[in-house]
C-alpha cells in the first residue's frame, strides 16, 4: 500500500490524502464497526472516546476474520452523532492514536443519529490484502 501526501495541499490534516492498493490485492469492505459488546449492548453510553475504542476493538476483530490487520486498512470514515467539533475530536483522537503512523485517508463526519440507541460513534473501513500465492 502507498499513502499519498500531496505537497500542493495543506499539511494540517492528520492523515494522507490518498492511498493506493497494491496490484493484485483483494479489497475488503467492512461494515461500520459499532460500539457493541458481544451481548449486543452499547458500550460507553455518553462517552465518545470509549465508544470509539470499542468500535476499533470490533474493527480489529472484523479485519482478523477477513484475514487482515489494521495495517491493511486503506481508508476510514468515522461517523460521530454530534454537531460539536469537540465531540468529533474526542472520537477522532482515539482513532488517530490507534492508527499511529499508518495515517490512512479518512473522513470525520458529524451525523444526526446512528443505528442503535445511545450509539455515538461508528467506523467504516476499506482494507487491501495480498493473499498468499
Amino acid at each position: 500500500m502507498r499513502l499519498i501526501r500531496s505537497p500542493s495541499l495543506s499539511d494540517v490534516a492528520e492523515y494522507a490524502y490518498a492511498a493506493t492498493a497494491p496490484a493484485g490485492s483483494r479489497l475488503i469492505f467492512l461494515a461500520g464497526a459499532c460500539p457493541l459488546a458481544v451481548d449486543g449492548s452499547v458500550v460507553g453510553v455518553g462517552d465518545y472516546a470509549a465508544q470509539a475504542a470499542q468500535c476499533l476493538a470490533n474493527l480489529h476483530t472484523a479485519l482478523a476474520d477477513a484475514g487482515a490487520t489494521l495495517q491493511d486498512v486503506i481508508s476510514t470514515r468515522v461517523l460521530v452523532a454530534s454537531s460539536s467539533q469537540t465531540d468529533l475530536g474526542r472520537a477522532w483522537e482515539v482513532v488517530r492514536n490507534e492508527f499511529g503512523a499508518h495515517d490512512v485517508p479518512s473522513t470525520l463526519m458529524g451525523v444526526t443519529v446512528l443505528g442503535y440507541d445511545d450509539q455515538l460513534v461508528e467506523i467504516e473501513a476499506v482494507a487491501a490484502v495480498l493473499d498468499p500465492a
